[in-house]
C-alpha cells in the first residue's frame, strides 16, 4: 500500500482498537508472590504509547482493549487514558470489534487495530486500518496496511496513534498545544467493561 492510500485510510479512523500482550505491552506478564500465598499478575506500559492514546481521547477518538488474558492492570491503563472499550478474557476478537461497531455506530472501516499474534488476524480483517508493531508475527506482519516502525510495549501503539492524527490533518493544532504547555483533562469515567471466559 503506497503512502497516499494509507493516509486517505487513517483519515477515515474514528475508533481504535487494539490487543494489550505485545502491543500496549513488550508481551511479559510478571507474577508478582503474596505474603499470604497468592500470585499476582502486572504488565508493563509505555508512557510514549501513553500520550499518544490521552491525545486520540483529547480530539474524540473512541479508543479500546480487545484482549484474552484478565487483568486488573490493564483496566487500571484503559481507565487512565479515558479509553472506552474493554474487551477482557476474548481470546476471539472479530467478534467483539463487531459488537463495539454496532453500538458506538461507528462502521468498521472506520475502525482500527492493532494486533501483534495469529489471534488478531480475524479483527484486522475486519477493520478499515490494520496494524502491527514492527515485532509481530510475520503472518500478522502480512496482514496490515501499516507496520509500526516501533516494536510493541515500546512505542507502535503511538506511531498508530500519530499516522491516525496526522493524516486528519491534526498535528500543527497538536504541536501548538504541546508548545503552549496545555494538557486539558480527559474523562476516565467512560470505560465500558465486558469480561468473557476464553
Amino acid at each position: 500500500m503506497d503512502s497516499q492510500e494509507l493516509r486517505e485510510k487513517a483519515a477515515r479512523i474514528k475508533m481504535l482498537l487494539m490487543d494489550t500482550d505485545g502491543v500496549l505491552t513488550d508481551g511479559k506478564m510478571y507474577f508478582i508472590p503474596h505474603p499470604d500465598g497468592g500470585i499476582f499478575e502486572t504488565k508493563g506500559f509505555s508512557s510514549v504509547d501513553g500520550i499518544g492514546l490521552r491525545l486520540m481521547s483529547q480530539y474524540g477518538f473512541k479508543s479500546g482493549i480487545i484482549t484474552g488474558r484478565v487483568s486488573p492492570a490493564t483496566r487500571q491503563r484503559a481507565e487512565t487514558l479515558g479509553m472506552t472499550h474493554l474487551y477482557q478474557g476474548f481470546l476471539s476478537k472479530q467478534e467483539p470489534l463487531r459488537i463495539i461497531s454496532e453500538e458506538e455506530g461507528i462502521r468498521p472501516e472506520e475502525i482500527a487495530y492493532i494486533g501483534d499474534d495469529w489471534t488478531d488476524i480475524p479483527a484486522m480483517a475486519a477493520a478499515g486500518l490494520a496494524c502491527a508493531p514492527a515485532n509481530a508475527r510475520d503472518e500478522v506482519k502480512a496482514e496490515a496496511d501499516f507496520v509500526a516502525p516501533h516494536n510493541g510495549g515500546d512505542g507502535a501503539v503511538r506511531d498508530v496513534c500519530e499516522l491516525i492524527l496526522f493524516s486528519k490533518g491534526l498535528k500543527d493544532q497538536i504541536m501548538r498545544q504541546v508548545m503552549s504547555a496545555e494538557w486539558p483533562k480527559i474523562n476516565k469515567n467512560g470505560l465500558k467493561i465486558i469480561t468473557g471466559n476464553d
